[in-house]
């Protein structure tokens, strides 16, 4: 070793030199050196204490935009997920841009829709955006090439909504697409008294069943909704009567196929909508959703007297889709043309003045000059007032896409010479100067008038006076287009509310009683005591995903359920909107309930483990 090293020194001190500062010195050395406070700009950098930054993974603060395409049972399925979502906490946004993730429920009826889909995918990655996407298409086809790395959110599986839109925001990837079952049996789908956000207050679509009981060569739809599955009477009873409680005045049913539903469960169309019927209270209107002509050629009799009834609009959707028999064949629509002429003239002698409407494809593989002529001598012989023209696409996976195609050009004459036909007749015109009660529910596309319907569902154009929404009232039709009639308010008649209650407020959350926010929240971890009115009480801890014969069998009725609120929710204060839900870091009290927080993000890691859940990271 160096010599320098060979002697000790007394003390650490020792190697500091005369010249070196003292301790003390150092300390005080830059006396006159003052620090700079760096101004920031307050709007820029500083964050509301509610409004945490859009890239925090805290659940329950991002902003959501959801954008729906299809048929009524779609919509209804955003509505579902758009309240359970709200109900967490998410902010649901119309802006797009300003969104954190988005949320599209798709349509795979039609190529055009899937396009429409497909680009909507493509905008939201350019974007930067999260995405999460539910509906028919990725349902009936998941592992398409755009669809990979994506999170899916099933049709069976929209109460699940929140735990695939929280993992979609930590990065992971997430697919459910399971169907619900009931000791082995297949459910239709999601509980109906989940968190809702109705677009329109006023209006309430309840699906009655999912899937069907056709094989239509074309159809995609049967590919994501599968067999006909329906849900029991009591429980659509139940969510007729909770919407109108919520100042529901007009209730739509709906489903792929209206007049199969309860073939599964030993029951029929008919019966339900008596039960529905006695639940109506009156101003309030039942519009019942498409079906197909063989599921009600057996209950004509009692389909009459049910579209007679004065809080039911004589109103039937029944698609034809062709007048050639050879055609239906193909499409193995189960019924002939005479068939459908059969239902279309009993009710149409039985029910005075009713809506008929139907939907016709062009083009389909195999259709002839002759065959199409036959639909055009149909539609000329009933001039349905709304007729749904489609032009044959062929989609991937059906029979009807390996035959022979219609060339592209024959099939877009043939909708062009059906669509002048339509629009040669006026079927309104004869009403001009009628008197009508309309109910008035929606405002039109150009924001100038107030959209009523007249009890054979046709659409009266009103005045748009604030104080007739949601009103029943009588009109003078003063004239007459295409698809609507403009009714002006009779001066001396009654205007009467159709509503049994104040309806809620365009994006509140609807079905948020004090029982059902614990146990939605005790779904997601954060309510953890239920009691019944003997005393008896039940703890969760963490997640604890109810199963569907759990909750249909939770005595909700006839037992008196209080919600005790725990260190996280405060289930006791009355909620007069879904706003009055606070999560548990936007509390007052800290540490113990982000803890619990903590603990709950954890089990549901566990439980995406053990659950069937995949999880893409």
């Amino acid at each position: 070793m160096p010599a320098a090293c060979d002697s000790a020194l007394e003390d650490i001190e020792d190697i500091v030199s005369a010249e070196d500062l003292k301790p003390h010195d150092r300390q005080f050395v830059r006396k006159n050196v003052f620090p700079k406070v760096r101004k920031r700009n307050s709007q820029k950098n500083i964050q509301a204490d509610d409004d945490p930054p859009s890239d925090s993974i805290i659940p329950g603060v991002q902003k959501i935009w959801i954008r729906t395409w299809g048929c009524s049972h779609n919509n209804s399925d955003g509505e579902y997920m758009a309240g359970q979502l709200a109900a967490y906490g998410y902010k649901i946004t119309d802006n797009s841009a300003e969104a954190d993730l988005w949320l599209l429920n798709s349509c795979t009826v039609k190529n055009p829709a899937e396009d429409h889909f497909r680009n909507s995918i493509k905008k939201a990655q350019e974007g930067k955006k999260k995405v999460v996407l539910a509906g028919c298409v990725p349902q009936a086809q998941p592992r398409q090439d755009y669809l990979k790395g994506l999170s899916i959110i099933g049709v069976q599986q929209i109460d699940r909504v929140v735990e695939v839109v929280e993992e979609t925001i930590k990065g992971h990837s997430v697919r459910l697409l399971g169907q619900k079952k009931d000791n082995g049996k297949r459910l239709g789908g999601a509980r109906l008294d989940l968190p809702k956000i109705r677009k329109n207050p006023l209006i309430e679509i309840i699906s009655i069943n999912t899937g069907c009981l056709n094989a239509c060569t074309y159809c995609k739809t049967k590919h994501a909704r599968g067999d006909l599955a329906s849900y029991p009477i009591e429980e659509l009873v139940d969510r007729a009567k909770q919407s109108f409680q919520e100042g529901v005045c007009e209730i739509w049913l709906t489903s792929e196929d209206t007049g199969a539903y309860g073939r599964d469960i030993g029951t029929d169309l008919p019966t339900l909508l008596w039960k529905l019927v006695e639940a109506i209270p009156e101003g309030a209107m039942l519009r019942l959703g498409m079906t197909n002509p063989p599921y009600i050629l057996e209950h004509l009799e009692e389909m009459a007297k049910i579209l007679n009834h004065p809080r039911v609009y004589a109103f039937l959707h029944i698609p034809v889709q062709s007048a050639s028999d050879s055609v239906l064949m193909d499409m193995k629509r189960e019924y002939c043309v005479a068939d459908f002429k059969q239902v279309v003239d009993f009710l149409k002698e039985k029910v005075p003045g009713i809506t008929i409407a139907t939907d016709i494809i062009c083009g389909f593989p195999g259709e002839t000059d002759e065959d199409f002529q036959e639909t055009m001598k149909l539609v000329e012989q009933y001039r349905f007032p709304s007729l749904f023209i489609n032009q044959f696409y062929p989609r991937p996976g059906t029979p009807a896409a390996k035959l022979h195609q219609v060339p592209a050009a024959v099939k877009k004459q043939r909708t062009k010479d059906l669509s002048q036909l339509f629009h040669s007749y006026n079927p309104y015109d004869h009403k001009v100067g009628e008197r009508q009660r309309v109910l008035v529910t929606e405002e039109s596309f150009d924001s100038n008038y107030y959209v009523a319907h007249n009890p054979f569902y046709e659409q009266v154009l009103v005045p748009k006076d604030p104080l007739l929404m949601g009103k029943m009232v009588e009109v003078n039709i003063y004239e007459a287009g295409k698809h609507f009639m403009k009714g002006q308010p009779v001066s001396d008649a009654r205007v009467y509310t159709a509503s049994i209650t104040r309806p809620l407020a365009k994006g509140e959350v609807s079905g948020l009683t004090e029982l059902k926010v614990c146990i939605f929240w005790r779904d997601l971890g954060a309510c953890s005591q239920v009691e019944d009115g003997n005393g008896r009480h039940s703890r969760e801890f963490g997640f604890n995903m109810l199963n569907e014969k759990e909750f249909r069998h939770a005595p909700q009725k006839g037992t008196n359920w209080k919600a005790h609120p725990s260190a996280e929710v405060p289930v006791k204060t009355p909620l007069s909107s879904w706003m009055a839900l606070q999560l548990p870091w936007q509390q007052e009290g800290g540490g113990l309930k982000i803890l619990s927080v903590s603990l709950a993000l954890l089990a549901v890691l566990v439980m995406f483990y053990y659950g069937g859940m995949k999880i893409e990271l």
